[in-house]
């Protein structure tokens, strides 16, 4: 069963970034979109210090972080978790958006505190 009907997900490429019409910066910040390139297309980014960026961008960061480990943790205590051995796979696809989460927070906080 399809939840969106088909043509209705805006498209992202690696060269341009969309948003969705009615999505706003506070919006994306709440669900942990931290990428400051994406950030960057709504209008209201550009009007914010740079200091203020950096604090969006890391409670966008924390957002993220809470979101995987909630889906981690629902994923993890399923009923009959050891007879579905495609729910290991799932943990291990989060396990691994936490480790890259962490480099990117690095690699954030290196890039917004000179």
């Amino acid at each position: 069963m399809a939840f969106e009907e088909e043509g209705s997900v805006e498209k992202t490429t690696s060269s341009k970034i969309t948003k969705s019409s009615n999505m706003t910066l506070q919006k994306a910040i709440e669900m942990g979109e931290y990428d400051p390139e994406y950030l960057a297309t709504f209008p209201e980014w550009h009007e914010l210090s740079r200091h203020m960026q950096f604090q969006y961008i890391r409670e966008a960061l924390d957002n993220r972080n809470k979101h995987l480990i909630t889906q981690w943790a629902e994923i993890n205590n399923m009923l009959d978790f050891r007879l579905k051995p495609n729910l290991a796979m799932a943990l291990k696809n989060i396990e691994a958006q936490l480790k890259k989460l962490d480099k990117d927070k690095e690699r954030l906080y290196l890039e917004y505190s000179k």
